[in-house]
């Protein structure tokens, strides 16, 4: 029986545990196989979010949650996701209001922002996202 092409390819609720190295290369990995099992044209899309999460985090935890890549310090900070006609970034919630007004148009939610394929990622926007994610929860502890 063939895949749908319209949905998500992965539906576990899994994720990997632990902090040890093996375990982070084995998240690392699983997290390459998702964006290596993408459609051709968003695996870029895909890296880039990546790109930048690990930029604006650099200790962040990877690793899938709800079959999508997750990040998180000291709690949660991002995941992303493909779907048939767009990327999705789900930052955590509240959304600075700074850049809810900056992403209005792509917000679909609290903190789902919406990217078309074709459309150019804001990179630099989405790190500061990431950032004042790390920020708020280094705050908290």
């Amino acid at each position: 029986m063939q895949k749908p092409k319209n949905i998500h390819p992965v539906r576990s609720r899994s994720s990997l545990g632990g902090r040890s190295r093996a375990m982070g290369r084995a998240a690392s990995n699983r997290v390459e196989a998702y964006i290596a099992g993408a459609p051709k044209e968003v695996r870029g899309k895909l890296k880039q979010l990546r790109k930048a999460i690990l930029a604006a985090a650099p200790e962040a935890e990877e690793k899938i949650s709800y079959g999508m890549p997750y990040y998180s310090y000291k709690g949660r900070l991002a995941y992303f996701a493909y779907f048939k006609n767009h990327v999705s970034f789900f930052a955590m919630p509240p959304m600075p209001e700074e850049y809810r007004r900056e992403l209005k148009k792509r917000m679909t939610g609290k903190a789902t922002i919406r990217f078309d394929f074709k459309e150019k990622l804001p990179v630099a926007l989405l790190k500061n996202i990431v950032k004042a994610r790390v920020k708020r929860n280094r705050e908290k502890i």
